[in-house]
């Protein structure tokens, strides 16, 4: 798994990790019980504290994107996280305020936008 990281972005880079991470697992880039880089080779790799790395591991161990073995390390969560449709709905309303404003800086018609996001979730699909 490649994991990069743009401290000037403005975006965190727990944030980023988080990310790609995500990314990965959807994209099916890694899958179901695959490991994930200890977090020191990790950081050490990103040139980032490693304090930053765990703080991007918790926070995908607590939406169950991953799962921790004590001493064995962090690996791909087979199943999808069990949360209900609100909650869901909660954690994807930033993203899409994110994607709205976006849109609206750049003067890009709503329709491109939607068609941008159908086309992004069909090739998610596509991938093996």
């Amino acid at each position: 798994m490649i994991v990069r990281v743009h401290p000037a972005s403005g975006v965190p880079i727990y944030l980023q990790i988080e990310s790609q991470v995500k990314h990965a697992i959807a994209a099916q880039a890694i899958r179901q019980d695959d490991p994930l880089p200890p977090v020191r080779k990790l950081a050490a790799e990103l040139r980032v504290n490693p304090n930053t790395v765990a703080r991007a591991y918790q926070n995908l161990e607590r939406d169950g994107v991953i799962r921790t073995v004590q001493g064995g390390g962090c690996y791909v969560n087979g199943q999808a996280p069990r949360l209900l449709k609100p909650e869901k709905i909660r954690r994807l309303k930033p993203l899409a305020t994110q994607l709205a404003v976006e849109s609206r800086q750049l003067l890009l018609p709503r329709e491109d936008t939607l068609r941008l996001l159908e086309e992004s979730l069909n090739e998610l699909e596509k991938q093996p």
